[in-house]
């Protein structure tokens, strides 16, 4: 049986200009980048300096990262919809989401943050999209 790897969540919020990133189990290990390629590269190369550094000063970080482990990116509402705004517009988010798409700049802008539902809602209508995706071939 092939065991699965573990995963490591990984938060990452829109701050206006820039991605900030936090990771949950270790606490004060941060980056920012100008996307989100940019936030997973900087966590591949600062998640092993940040564990040497635990690992020189004998503190305790968490086992997982002692073996096969991978970075799971959960993105705040904005963080997604900035992210993903050069791919698909709020219009067409709006129509695989059912989210009206003024309510959709909003939640872009942070000026109102997704209540529990609607962030299922656009989780539901990105991974509807996905699967129609997958099965197109040409």
């Amino acid at each position: 049986m092939v065991k699965e790897m573990e995963k490591v969540k990984v938060e990452v919020s829109y701050t206006g200009n820039n991605y900030s990133a936090h990771i949950p189990i270790l606490p004060g290990c941060v980056t920012t980048g100008n996307s989100l390629a940019e936030i997973r590269k900087h966590v591949e190369e600062i998640v092993p300096f940040h564990i040497e550094g635990m690992r020189e000063d004998n503190d305790e970080y968490p086992p997982i990262f002692d073996g096969e482990h991978e970075f799971i990116y959960k993105l705040s509402a904005e963080a997604l919809i900035n992210e993903f705004s050069g791919i698909f517009t709020k219009a067409a988010l709006s129509r695989v989401t059912g989210i009206n798409e003024r309510q959709l700049w909003h939640y872009a802008a942070g000026v109102r943050h997704p209540r529990r539902v609607q962030q299922q809602r656009i989780v539901d209508g990105l991974h509807k999209l996905g699967k129609e995706l997958l099965s197109v071939e040409l």
